[in-house]
């Protein structure tokens, strides 16, 4: 609730700020404007609140009108907080307790309501239960009232017997289990040397007592259902028809495999050298961020409703598709933070023994990270009522990053937060805890927290600005060595070949030369990028080399024959021949003109006495 209420607050900052209301409307927010009917609108108003409340919980804001932005919204409203918690609690079913608070903003009262998440499925006193998803209420069918009511009391399917027996288990994905544990390096590894199948599916904790395999060690390792478990695409252009279309069918722990066999014989990979000498190879995508992705697919798909996970590949973008929703409490918005979840318990807990999906419960935050290490776009992940996308964009990667990424120490590379803020920190100047809060899905505390941390003595990833170095709460920017090595990585950074031209140009005709170590200050690049500038100029002519040293940084370069405004060799004007004269005349006419003109001043006309 506490993050609801941050968020409630943020969002009236930009309303003020001319934001239009219905824009920042959410999965978990939402503006309100009473109507004529006083009665009605508490009718709607606790409608709205049943529809947070079996949803991820939220915040409705009355007396703003959502049309409109900046002051204008506020329209504001005198209902009594009682009154509204009292009415929503009686229109309810089972009853639902809100927060309310009142809050003035620019002299207008506004009411601000906090839902938290049910516990239990709501309705109102007609029986009917909505739910959010995005900024819509729909309304819910039996079947999705049952499915949230089981989620709700903690039911989990994978748990329940299959009716099979572990003789029933593929010995093909028996072998694969096994050779996939004896890849592990901690306890786990011991598994892999069960020679009995019994024994190994025990481990797993996917057999009952009396030998039968639970749902989720049918699905592991049985063929199961004549609908595929997977289906794999691959087109050559995002819209493009598919190329290659399979079906898998086979147990999970061989479909598994034989996805990601399929993706990596794809993949194309670029070299990027370090500084040190070694060099790294960049896949259009991460193969631990595909393959958590695919992971999370099967883990957490709702296996009630029917319809393999959908891998549809390109050279641009990947996309998984599960089906059902995200599980109850987890939003996009909080996937980060939100503690772990599993819908299928049991099923969770074999695929991370198997070593399929990260261990702590947090592969979301093991696919942010390797996106940002290589350079890419942050994952996307779009959550509706039926289905659950991630998306992972490749295109050409960003090298910079991933080569300053792979320098820093290893624990930085491995904490999220550090790799946030540098993605964010490549397209905006600065930022504050405010703005990287809804990034990092934290609070604004431990958010600040980790900003001061990037800027330690230490790190110096981050510095605050000048002008607001003594705030409590500064605005941060990267500091000059951070940008130098992230050279046109930066958004803010990049300039066109003219506006470089233009200033090193204007440098050198003040200064009648310039070499890499200028360039280094002038535009904030490292020594690599400033040698490529001058490599391109000296190319086209512009610059020349005017130094004796020919190597290396201190080597200095003056203008070419190209460069704008050199004076070019003119033919000898023609000479017009006049009489002779003589010394002394040409000394007279000269002291003339020196005293009627004086140092290029105009003449002016003498003043009469």
């Amino acid at each position: 609730m506490r993050r609801i209420r941050e968020y409630a607050q943020v969002v009236l900052a930009q309303l003020l700020e001319g934001v239009p209301a219905h824009r920042m409307e959410s999965a978990t927010l939402d503006f309100k404007q009473e109507g004529r009917s006083r009665d009605d609108f508490l009718k709607d108003l606790a409608s709205d609140a049943v529809c947070f409340a079996n949803a991820n919980g939220g915040a409705l804001i009355v007396g703003v009108d959502d049309k409109l932005g900046g002051v204008e919204a506020l329209v504001g409203t005198d209902l009594d907080p009682d009154l509204v918690r009292r009415r929503i609690y009686e229109l309810t079913e089972p009853p639902l307790f809100v927060e309310a608070d009142i809050q003035v903003v620019e002299r207008k009262q506004l009411l601000l309501l906090y839902v938290p998440q049910g516990i239990e499925v709501h309705a109102d006193k007609k029986g009917r239960s909505r739910r959010r998803v995005g900024r819509d209420c729909l309304t819910m069918t039996p079947g999705d009232v049952m499915l949230l009511r089981e989620e709700r009391q903690g039911f989990d399917w994978s748990a329940q017997p299959s009716g099979r027996s572990y003789q029933e288990a593929s010995a093909l994905a028996l072998q694969a289990a096994r050779q996939s544990l004896a890849t592990l390096t901690d306890e786990r590894r011991k598994y892999a040397r069960l020679t009995s199948d019994r024994d190994l599916l025990s481990a797993l904790g996917v057999v009952s007592e009396q030998g039968e395999l639970l749902r989720a060690g049918e699905l592991l390792f049985c063929h199961t259902t004549p609908a595929p478990a997977l289906q794999y695409h691959y087109r050559q252009t995002p819209g493009g028809e598919p190329r290659a279309i399979e079906r898998i069918d086979s147990p999970l722990v061989l479909a598994f495999e034989r996805v990601l066999e399929l993706i990596g014989a794809r993949l194309n990979q670029t070299p990027v050298s370090l500084p040190n000498g070694q060099q790294i190879d960049i896949a259009d995508f991460p193969r631990l961020a595909v393959r958590e992705a695919i992971a999370n697919a099967i883990t957490h798909r709702d296996y009630r409703l029917h319809g393999p996970v959908l891998v549809e590949h390109s050279p641009e973008v990947l996309v998984v598709s599960s089906p059902g929703a995200l599980v109850a409490g987890v939003t996009p918005e909080n996937i980060l933070t939100h503690p772990p979840k599993p819908r299928n318990p049991v099923l969770a807990r074999a695929v991370r023994q198997l070593g399929f999906a990260e261990e702590a419960g947090r592969g979301v935050d093991r696919m942010y990270r390797e996106m940002v290490r290589a350079g890419r776009e942050l994952p996307r992940i779009e959550a509706a009522m039926d289905q659950v996308q991630v998306k992972l964009v490749g295109g050409a990667p960003r090298t910079q990053i991933a080569r300053f990424v792979a320098q820093l120490p290893e624990h930085e590379r491995d904490d999220t937060d550090t790799l946030l803020v540098l993605f964010r920190l490549c397209r905006s100047k600065t930022v504050t805890a405010t703005d990287m809060a809804p990034v990092l899905q934290k609070s604004e505390e431990e958010t600040e927290a980790s900003l001061k941390r990037l800027a330690s003595e230490g790190l110096a990833i981050v510095e605050p600005t000048r002008l607001t170095a003594r705030r409590a709460r500064p605005a941060y920017r990267l500091t000059g060595e951070v940008l130098k090595a992230l050279g046109a990585a930066v958004d803010y950074q990049r300039r066109t070949v003219d506006e470089l031209d233009r200033k090193i140009i204007a440098h050198v005709r003040e200064y009648g030369r310039v070499n890499n170590r200028t360039l280094q200050n002038l535009f904030d690049v490292g020594v690599v990028r400033a040698r490529d500038i001058l490599s391109d100029m000296v190319e086209r002519q512009l610059l020349v080399k005017v130094s004796a040293q020919q190597r290396g940084p201190a080597v200095e370069y003056g203008p070419g024959p190209r460069f704008p405004g050199r004076p070019t060799k003119r033919a000898p004007r023609e000479t017009i021949r006049s009489s002779p004269k003589s010394k002394r005349q040409n000394a007279s006419e000269e002291r003339t003109l020196q005293l009627d003109f004086g140092a290029g001043s105009e003449r002016r006309p003498r003043r009469k006495k």
